[in-house]
């Protein structure tokens, strides 16, 4: 890759660079043996935790510091004041068999699903005389299911090439009663996936279809013809507080102990993960930090607040400590959730750049002066794009949009979520070390031209 290209995400890349603390909260078993790893616990001390047994072997981490997945080496270098970034490096949690991962194989003994649906209309509040844990699986547990994949690998044995099928179980939680069930892309192979089972709390399987993913926040929407469904109540995850109540529901190793509730509290706000599926990294901001039991099998899960609303979608745990727990604020998937039930799609917001982050860029070149540490330097401007009608130009570090700062790629692109086709926004750029405005109309990805077709997708 040359310097100047900053697909900082490369799909080919294939360097087993994994050494660290962080363990998927997702599970999975493969159907065959064949492979160089994953077979049993995780090597190099690694709990089996991640249960997906089959051929690519582990999914691990790296500490702060290790940098061991980017794409251009990063020496050790202090961040800049006024933000504590916790950059540790997760397991990618790929539940639904993308087989990476080795561990315990998530048993399933056949044991009834939980009771009938309940009633929706539950209400809870502080000075009810009645345990929260208690009120709030009585609320939520009819809204939350298993979710069972399959899907096609190819990998490569003594005897050359060969394909196989690999089975994985993680959580989902229903958010429309017209059967609209909110869960991790991970959990259901980033899309990928050839046959999705859901389980519902009355024992009733159906089969899902995806109807939206985006790999980029480990989100996705699968879509289920049911009836008599019970959706979740959301909350506003912008609400939330450190020390705040918390419970998480979901399937811990597999559907043998399904919808099992833990409880705990909020341990932090907008942290920033690494997480890394053995191929590529991908940085996650913004995360909601609790220490509540998050296990294998819990992703795609709720994380709820003390009145059993959905505050978060859980994604990932500390392998090395205890009580650290990562979850997706639910105001993130809101206007997916919300566009999908009306329009049955959802289509990106793009600005028509490519790009990476500048400290990325000041790691290969640390005597450039942009004038910021911080920001999306943008590498490429696409033909016809909305960037190009603003007047932006490589070059460019895009530091905030409207009234948000913007320090990192995966920033752009989860606050890029809440704006629609034909927005109009307003991005603070740093121009030759000089600071500038340009007012952006956002258009979708099937409506700009001149793209030429590339692993990554343009933000």
């Amino acid at each position: 890759m040359e310097k100047d290209d900053f697909d900082f995400r490369d799909e080919n890349n294939n360097n087993d660079r994994e050494s660290g603390a962080y363990q998927a909260s997702s599970s999975g078993t493969g159907t065959y043996s064949e492979g160089p790893a994953g077979t049993g616990a995780f090597a190099d001390g690694y709990a089996g935790s991640g249960n997906h047994s089959g051929i690519y072997g582990q999914y691990a981490a790296d500490a702060a510091g290790t940098a061991a997945g980017a794409a251009i080496k990063k020496p050790n270098q202090k961040r800049g004041a006024g933000r504590k970034i916790i950059a540790v490096i997760l397991i990618v949690l790929l539940s639904a068999g993308a087989g990476f991962g080795g561990g315990l194989a998530a048993l399933y003994f056949g044991q009834d699903l939980i009771g009938s649906p309940a009633s929706n209309q539950i209400t809870i509040t502080p000075s009810d005389k009645i345990n929260t844990a208690e009120a709030i699986a009585a609320k939520v547990i009819p809204s939350v299911v298993g979710i069972s994949t399959s899907t096609e690998v190819t990998y490569q044995s003594f005897f050359g090439t060969q394909k196989g099928v690999q089975n994985g179980v993680g959580t989902g939680i229903i958010v429309d009663e017209k059967g609209y069930i909110l869960t991790n892309s991970h959990v259901v192979s980033d899309g990928n996936a050839k046959e999705i089972i859901v389980q519902l709390t009355d024992g009733r399987e159906v089969t899902g279809t995806v109807l939206w993913n985006d790999k980029s926040i480990d989100l996705a929407i699968v879509k289920i013809e049911a009836m008599n469904l019970t959706a979740a109540e959301l909350g506003n995850s912008d609400d939330v507080k450190i020390g705040s109540y918390a419970a998480a529901i979901g399937n811990p190793l597999g559907l043998a102990f399904d919808r099992s509730v833990t409880q705990g509290v909020i341990s932090g706000l907008n942290r920033t993960i690494t997480v890394s599926d053995g191929q590529l990294q991908l940085t996650m901001d913004g995360l909601i930090q609790t220490d509540a039991s998050i296990n294998s099998g819990n992703s795609g899960g709720p994380l709820l607040n003390s009145q059993g609303q959905v505050i978060g979608i859980n994604s990932a745990k500390a392998q090395t400590g205890e009580g650290l727990g990562f979850a997706i604020p639910i105001n993130t998937a809101k206007p997916i959730v919300d566009e999908i039930k009306t329009k049955g799609e959802f289509k990106r917001s793009y600005i028509g750049i490519k790009g990476g982050n500048v400290s990325e860029y000041l790691d290969a070149y640390p005597e450039a002066n942009l004038g910021t540490k911080t920001g999306v330097y943008i590498a490429q401007i696409y033909t016809d794009s909305p960037a190009v009608a603003a007047g932006m130009k490589e070059g460019d570090i895009i530091v905030g949009l409207e009234d948000k700062k913007i320090e990192t790629m995966t920033q752009l692109i989860s606050t890029l979520f809440q704006y629609r086709p034909g927005d109009t926004v307003k991005l603070s750029v740093i121009r030759n070390t000089r600071p500038m405005t340009f007012s952006v109309k956002l258009t979708s990805m099937d409506e700009e031209t001149g793209r030429p077709e590339l692993p990554q997708s343009p933000q």
